[in-house]
């Protein structure tokens, strides 16, 4: 245990050399800061890149009609695939202990208006679950149901930024819009947190919109919502099962791959995540390569430090002073400062974190943040190679006999 002596004589010194205590202290807070906060860089990274999933359901499984570019059984290339109401329920009949729900999307733009306001919108044709898929939230009113499905009503759901262009401060609720000619009545207000576009779009039922082109059954594209229980493997299993059904209904080449497209987003999320997790790790590479640069400034700093004060050691040495409380001087010394000044930079680091927020979301940094004890521990390894940085000259310089201290200039 040190001495209050020991303590008194410590800051003593400190007073004494504070461009020298303030370069030591400098460099291993810089060290700490830069550590905390190219590693937080790194978790918001990470955040980025999944709340590009987060917005729609993570189970997911998208089809798209494309169209062909090889002949196959009698059939020309060149063939538009179509999707009509009848693979839905095919789709439902053949996978249904793997999935939770389908829903079908018909995508249309165009002038929708309101008294004396209109504007360009996109308008999505689609079943009820829809709802799940996209993460709708309701903000008035409620959602479609079966019954609008099933009656094929002129119902519309709005979403935010909708009613706000529209109405203004006006209530939506209940009011009749005009879409592309057609009169639908507002039944529901929806939010998305994917943004303003997605606040941008009205919801009707498809069966609605097939009515409106003519009683035609044709779909745009297929979503299908497998079981989460699936896991990342059986959804790709679940993938290449539809891949197959399709192309076996539809006519196409099992090498065709422009006949269709499928899009799964558990297989998109777990890229994503890979990629996002080799950059935190090139992140935190550099990251610690910057505490390993303060841990040899401060090394270098600790034998300048016992260089200056070799002949104070011979003195102490001469006057009785054993090569341990030389030591351990020095050491708590070193130990104090790196200790102090860690502390400053991770506190510092991980207040400019929590400042920075959505400020950096341009360059694919959202909330960064790092682990307090990820912080802690980073703080902890310099602090214990801070004190191996002093402990080393110390010992070298405790061995040196008083006579030949005393020569040293």
């Amino acid at each position: 245990m040190f001495s209050r002596d020991n303590w008194k004589e410590i800051f003593e010194t400190i007073q004494k050399n504070k461009l020298r205590t303030f370069l030591s202290g400098f460099t291993v807070a810089l060290g700490i800061l830069i550590f905390v906060v190219l590693f937080g860089f790194g978790n918001g990274l990470i955040n980025t890149f999944q709340s590009f999933f987060e917005d729609d359901a993570q189970n997911l499984i998208f089809v798209f009609p494309g169209r062909t570019t090889e002949p196959y059984k009698g059939y020309k290339s060149g063939r538009q695939i179509e999707f009509d109401n009848s693979d839905l329920v095919d789709i439902e009949k053949n996978f249904s202990m793997f999935l939770e729900y389908t829903t079908p999307r018909i995508t249309r733009g165009g002038l929708v208006s309101y008294k004396n306001e209109s504007n360009n919108y996109s308008t999505r044709a689609v079943a009820p679950s829809h709802q799940f898929a996209e993460k709708t939230i309701m903000m008035k009113g409620r959602y479609l149901n079966s019954l609008d499905i099933k009656n094929k009503t002129k119902n519309a759901i709005v979403g935010r930024l909708v009613e706000q262009d529209l109405f203004g401060e006006e209530n939506a609720m209940g009011k009749y819009i005009d879409i592309a000619g057609s009169a639908f009545k507002v039944i529901g207000v929806y939010q998305d947190d994917g943004g303003d576009d997605e606040e941008r779009r009205i919801y009707i039922p498809y069966t609605t919109r097939q009515l409106i082109e003519k009683n035609t059954d044709k779909v745009d594209q297929l979503i299908v919502a497998f079981k989460p229980e699936l896991g990342y493997a059986g959804a790709l299993a679940l993938d290449r099962s539809l891949n197959t059904f399709i192309r076996e209904k539809k006519y196409i080449s099992p090498e065709d791959q422009q006949g269709i497209f499928i899009r799964n987003v558990a297989e998109g999320l777990k890229q994503s995540q890979q990629f996002a997790g080799v950059l935190q790790l090139i992140v935190a590479f550099v990251a610690f390569g910057t505490i390993i640069a303060g841990i040899i400034g401060i090394s270098n700093i600790m034998v300048f430090v016992v260089k200056e004060r070799t002949k104070e050691l011979g003195i102490r040495k001469a006057l009785g002073a054993t090569p341990k409380s030389v030591i351990g001087t020095i050491l708590l010394e070193s130990i104090f400062i790196t200790t102090v000044s860690g502390f400053v930079g991770m506190i510092i680091g991980i207040s400019m974190l929590s400042s920075f927020g959505e400020k950096l979301k341009d360059f694919f940094i959202t909330d960064p943040y790092i682990d307090m004890g990820m912080a802690i521990g980073a703080t902890i390894v310099l602090i214990l190679f801070g004190a191996l940085a002093g402990y080393i000259p110390a010992k070298r310089a405790a061995r040196i006999k008083p006579i030949v201290a005393l020569r040293d200039e």
